[in-house]
């Protein structure tokens, strides 16, 4: 699931080459998730990254997640006895 939903998020991201000949990649709907590389495959390798990243923190701090074509992330809080 985890997977399938990054895959997703990248299939939206939208790339721009830059008048430094770098490239710039974003993905709507995911506020901070961004990179840049000197190829569009280290931007690609450098969003995937960020994306990453911002997963793991959006589960740590129990934030809700932007649903992708029905494809959802939902993360439980376990109780601590």
């Amino acid at each position: 699931m985890l997977m399938e939903y990054i895959q997703k998020a990248l299939q939206r991201a939208q790339y721009k080459k830059l008048e430094d000949n770098t490239w710039f990649a974003e993905i709507p709907k995911f506020k901070g998730v961004w990179a840049n590389g000197g190829t569009v495959e280290d931007c690609r390798k450098e969003l995937t990254e960020v994306l990453e990243e911002w997963i793991l923190l959006k589960v740590k701090d129990g934030d809700p997640f932007p649903v992708i074509d029905k494809t959802q992330i939902r993360v439980q809080e376990k109780i601590r006895v």
